[in-house]
């Protein structure tokens, strides 16, 4: 084996929605492994945060004001990319929303609007990136799937069935595009600790002993736990591996729950 293989130098990568959390640490793991780190998010303001976030880490990031949900703007971003930096070796749709809602009070605009952004938008990203690296004869897709692709639970109906179909369309894109030395594959987070989970993660907070109990790993999971995974999607180290969803979750889908006392 040749560790040479894990090494991203010279790659360009495109992390949506980066300008912090989770694709934050993804984006600045690349960085580390050799990677030209490209990113954006819905308005300028985020962009601005997020290039401010990584100049303080000491990485170059070239961010975008992009809607991916839009396919003229994703359009014009991608050729934007291509034009500032020859190529896209590295996409990852991580831009994603939810909505906690019970079924039976979620509109059916607000069903579509999670189905939109965690969904249709790596659809669309993918489908602008694709033909580029078809033309340059490799290419690595991310897309950030969820233990909600495996699983059900209480108000995340939208949420789930949008992650479960990014699951299908992670293998299919793998199955119509590998010919071309494309590997599209998933990466499916447990419970991990960000800004918007702070409340839950309280000591004594019924959430925060429910996800405890349900993990192995007895802990929320780390933005840093999903930095390797990545970072062996993305390299040549998995170039036979395809169309696999790779859940970072600490054991839960592994684990049935403790035994009632």
């Amino acid at each position: 084996m040749d560790m040479k293989d894990f090494s991203l130098e010279g790659k360009v990568a495109w992390v949506t929605g980066a300008s912090y959390g989770i694709g934050f640490a993804i984006a600045s793991a690349f960085a580390t492994a050799g990677a030209k780190i490209v990113f954006n998010d819905i308005k300028q303001e985020l962009v601005d945060k997020g290039v401010a976030a990584y100049k303080e880490e000491g990485i170059e990031a070239t961010g975008y004001v992009c809607d991916v949900t839009n396919e003229e703007q994703v359009q014009a971003t991608t050729e934007a990319i291509i034009e500032k930096f020859g190529k896209i070796d590295i996409l990852v749709n991580n831009a994603g929303i939810i909505k906690r809602i019970p079924m039976l009070e979620m509109k059916a605009s607000e069903f579509r609007q999670v189905i939109d952004v965690d969904l249709n938008a790596p659809f669309i990203v993918s489908k602008a990136v694709i033909p580029s690296m078809i033309k340059n004869g490799h290419g690595k897709i991310i897309n950030i799937c969820s233990m909600m692709s495996e699983l059900g639970r209480e108000t995340v109906s939208a949420y789930a069935a949008a992650k479960g179909g990014l699951k299908m369309l992670t293998r299919n894109i793998a199955s119509e595009y590998g010919q071309y030395n494309i590997q599209c594959n998933g990466i499916g987070p447990g419970y991990i600790e960000t800004p918007q989970t702070a409340p839950l993660r309280t000591p004594g907070h019924p959430f925060n002993e429910f996800i405890l109990a349900k993990t192995p790993a007895n802990r929320w999971g780390k933005t840093s736990d999903l930095q390797g995974p990545a970072v062996f999607l993305a390299s040549d180290a998995s170039n036979f591996v395809n169309g696999h969803v790779l859940y970072v979750d600490g054991g839960i889908l592994a684990y049935i729950g403790k035994q009632p006392q």
